[in-house]
């Protein structure tokens, strides 16, 4: 009787098909996955329409998965945006938004607040095993790193990849930069910045040009390793921002040149990793993200990205500065293109929920869960989008509309553009039908504009910015510690250390320095920690 009972469900399940199996898929914790790379234009996919980049990968990923036409970056730079992105919160509500600095420096002070909660922290919390892997940009030194955020693993660099300038040229305007590397890849030496994996420093400088490859190689490990468990995954591609690198496979490879072969190899990575969910059967409870942390870098022309149709660019708060690609792609995603607005902060609670974690209500968040969109393909519940740049709100958009009250151009590209213009009277665009900010209709519309200053005044009076922890850095001069190394390559800048372990101190004079062992007043060995056997 009860094999009979048992041959019975089995039929029942077999004969529902392919989407009762998939339902009962979708009711187990999904893994997830965001790929986030930096300095990526909206128009620089295939998918987005881009004529000459190969991306097969992200291109079927958006055909089989969603693909949102109207996802913004919570910042149109780098440190803000991925703050915002792992909190679920405007970044100046923790202080990773700046007036003098707009992002982390190699000297900065601080870092993201010990106080924020990331995804990470309550994924892990929920069982989940946690990795980030490439660009880091919310604090270099150990007290601010993933691992002290909520991630099992860390492998990549601390920030972005120009700084730590040794020879190197970046921006901007009348340095040539991205004329004298046309056709070929600037020198990875020429920019001193450190690979650390968890809480060390294993190359500097690091070797750029196989940097996307070993980035990707790490994610297909991290599955490999954790296929029985749970995962997450933070992949924060340090490229396409300058200086540009392809590795020898895919130098050349693009008609797009440098820029199209650095995002090739991305797309490849990306197929890398699909394989591997698939060849271990994990493809049906895995969701990958796919966005990019503001928009194209335009003063390196050629070796920048294209916003598309849209204007500006990365600095800006003009639509092309964080209007970015938006693909979800994987279990239960229903397929389609949504014109609804979202945010990267979205992605926050949408994980949470999908993953039947628990939701943060200690603080005010920002986020709006997507998961009724991206499994029910219901309207987005998001309304608004606050376009910050430094410490003020530039523009505000509400629906179909946009109010720019500050407008400034970036980098002084073109020169003379960067100049800071306040509004006597708001420009006004319905970005439905004017997606290129042409069309000012301020004059027609003033209820629209009264909407919008409602919305601000209620926005600011729940608003309590702390203190901008990106404007201390320390400077060559300063050596807090004594110890001759300058604060600036001190890890440990506090404690009088050595040069050989980047200013840290090794008490018990074993080979290991104390931030990395175990036992810092008992010489050991490396196997052990630092502990004695």
């Amino acid at each position: 009787m009860i094999q009979l009972y048992i041959t019975l469900f089995s039929v029942l399940i077999l004969g529902s098909g392919y989407n009762s199996i998939n339902e009962l898929k979708s009711n187990l914790k999904p893994n997830f996955i965001i790929v986030f790379v930096d300095d990526m234009g909206y128009g620089d996919l295939g998918s987005y329409g881009h004529p000459t980049i190969n991306t097969p990968n992200l291109d079927k990923m958006a055909y089989e998965g969603q693909k949102w036409t109207q996802f913004y970056s919570a910042s149109s730079v780098c440190t803000p945006s991925r703050a915002a992105l792992l909190t679920g919160r405007l970044p100046i509500r923790n202080g990773m938004i700046g007036s003098t600095n707009r992002v982390l420096f190699p000297n900065s002070k601080y870092g993201l607040p010990d106080s924020e909660i990331t995804i990470a922290e309550k994924l892990q919390e929920n069982g989940y095993k946690t990795a980030a892997i490439g660009k880091w940009h919310l604090g270099h030194k150990k007290e601010y790193l993933p691992l002290q955020h909520g991630f099992d693993y860390y492998f990549g660099i601390p920030y972005s990849n120009d700084m730590d300038k040794i020879n190197g040229e970046t921006c901007c305007p009348g340095s040539q930069y991205w004329q004298k590397y046309e056709n070929q890849r600037p020198e990875s030496t020429n920019y001193n910045v450190p690979l650390i994996e968890n809480n060390k420093i294993i190359e500097r400088p690091a070797d750029q040009t196989t940097i996307t490859k070993r980035f990707s190689d790490k994610a297909v490990g991290f599955i490999k390793n954790n296929k029985e468990d749970n995962f997450f995954i933070y992949l924060a591609h340090n490229l396409p921002h300058t200086p540009l690198y392809a590795s020898d496979d895919f130098l050349g490879k693009s008609k797009r040149g440098l820029y199209g072969d650095v995002i090739e190899e991305i797309d490849h990575g990306i197929g890398l990793i699909i394989d591997e969910l698939k060849k271990n059967n994990l493809d049906k409870n895995t969701i990958i993200v796919f966005t990019s942390d503001n928009g194209p870098w335009l003063p390196f022309e050629t070796h920048s990205g294209s916003a598309g149709l849209l204007r500006e660019g990365k600095g800006t708060t003009w639509e092309g500065g964080q209007r970015v690609p938006g693909i979800f792609w994987g279990a239960g995603i229903k397929p389609g293109v949504i014109s609804d607005l979202g945010s990267t902060m979205d992605i926050f609670p949408t994980l949470l929920e999908m993953s039947n974690t628990s939701m943060v209500n200690d603080r005010i968040m920002d986020g709006i869960s997507m998961k009724n969109t991206l499994l029910d393909d219901e309207p987005s519940r998001r309304k608004t989008i606050f376009y910050y740049r430094s410490r003020e709100i530039y523009a505000v958009r509400y629906g179909k509309f946009k109010a720019h009250f500050i407008t400034q151009g970036s980098y002084n590209y073109p020169k003379g553009s960067d100049k800071k213009i306040i509004l006597d009277k708001p420009l006004l665009y319905n970005l439905d039908i004017d997606p290129s900010e042409k069309y000012n209709i301020a004059d027609k519309n003033p209820e629209i504009l009264n909407e919008i200053n409602k919305i601000i005044e209620i926005h600011k009076k729940n608003l309590v910015a702390p203190k901008d922890l990106l404007k201390d850095r320390v400077y060559k001069s300063e050596d807090a510690d004594g110890d001759g190394i300058f604060d600036k390559e001190d890890i440990c800048p506090d404690v009088p250390g050595v040069k050989k372990f980047n200013g840290c101190p090794d008490t018990d004079d074993d080979g290991i320095a104390d931030n990395e062992d175990l036992c810092p007043d008992k010489p050991g060995y490396a196997n052990m920690g630092g502990c004695p056997d």
